[in-house]
């Protein structure tokens, strides 16, 4: 039972019956409404706050979390210039920062040498104060040098690169689900196992050097990306031109 009530309350949820941080009926009302005890209906919140809909706050009427933030890949924003573009308030929280030797799929992404070290570092990103994702990114030692001088809470390690004159000006995305792991499920509260939304990005500066090789993990609902493509501008439409 707990689980249709989950999928009744995920489908109102999503297409906005309870509106943008809006709150769910109290649980003792949703219990009435679903002809079911409250341990069912606390179950059922469970699954949804795993997923990323409602915030976990006990004692009170859970608050939705809203739809998804939409992204767009026709230009480069860091997540903090993003958030700042919603009205949101971004936030930042380093989790671990480490230097170890790079392995080879890091020396390939970054064109690095063999033997060299990369800096390594665990974030918790918010939005407006709720966690929405864990930032996994991996520097070069020209750049993690400088972000392991920062302050654990800045918030944007973006800003602080480009007043150093390191600039983000290209990147290569994928995106797919993963399960999320055991420091996913402490950093979001949500399940292990419970999926995410993975972006894996690699950025060049304007030279065409690596910067970054960062993966981002994102809860579900809290965001999408959307993709422009034009056929004037492909290969297959240059392709063509040149036949006729």
């Amino acid at each position: 039972m707990y689980r249709k009530v989950a999928a009744d309350l995920r489908e109102a949820i999503t297409t906005g019956a309870y509106g943008e941080a809006g709150r769910l009926p109290a649980e003792g009302a949703l219990a009435e409404q679903y002809g079911v005890s409250r341990g069912t209906v606390r179950q059922a919140l469970a699954v949804l706050r795993s997923d990323g809909l409602v915030t976990s706050r006990r004692g009170t009427r859970r608050v939705v979390l809203g739809g998804a933030r939409v992204q767009s890949f026709s230009e480069l924003l860091s997540f903090t210039h993003w958030a700042y573009s919603m009205g949101e308030e971004p936030g930042g929280i380093l989790d671990s920062l480490v230097r170890r030797p790079a392995d080879a799929a890091e020396r390939d992404q970054l064109r690095l040498e063999p033997g060299a070290e990369v800096y390594v570092t665990v974030r918790l990103r918010t939005l407006s104060g709720t966690p929405v994702m864990v930032e996994r990114t991996i520097y070069p030692p020209r750049v993690g040098e400088i972000v392991a001088e920062l302050p654990p809470d800045v918030v944007s390690h973006t800003e602080v690169l480009r007043e150093h004159g390191i600039l983000f000006t290209d990147a290569d995305h994928t995106i797919d689900i993963v399960a999320a792991n055991a420091e996913d499920a402490r950093l979001l509260g949500c399940r292990r196992g419970g999926p995410l939304l993975r972006e894996r990005r690699r950025t060049t500066d304007p030279t065409g050097t690596p910067v970054e090789w960062s993966q981002d993990r994102y809860l579900p609902g809290t965001v999408a990306f959307s993709v422009h493509n034009s056929l004037a501008t492909s290969a297959l439409s240059r392709h063509a031109r040149e036949l006729d």
